[in-house]
């Protein structure tokens, strides 16, 4: 190849980047609403975790004002915890027993 084609093959390059960027910004778009939820899904924990003694007061109010509610709700509570790790155990050993580095 000679350096005119060198160029010319270059500018296609270029274009071809831009026209694909270009592309990539549309169809982005799509994900901005639901990341943005995940975004303040997110701010909301960090809020609960740098605040513990709202939920904590609001649990404890429920556990003075209704105390068997509190106790069907926090027994309902305790199995997703536990289902919910079990959960996580099992995907987390499905993932590792798939992992391609496991065959070396």
């Amino acid at each position: 190849m000679n350096n005119d084609d060198l160029l010319v093959r270059q500018q296609r390059l270029i274009a071809l980047s831009a026209q694909l960027r270009v592309n990539l910004a549309t169809e982005a778009q799509v994900l901005s609403k639901p990341l943005a939820f995940v975004d303040k899904v997110q701010t909301s924990f960090q809020w609960l975790y740098s605040h513990p003694h709202w939920p904590l007061g609001i649990l404890f109010a429920i556990a003075v004002l209704r105390p068997r509610g509190a106790i069907v709700w926090m027994s309902r509570m305790w199995w997703g915890w536990k289902t919910f790790k079990r959960l996580r155990h099992w995907m987390t050993s499905m993932l590792a027993s798939q992992s391609p580095f496991n065959a070396l």
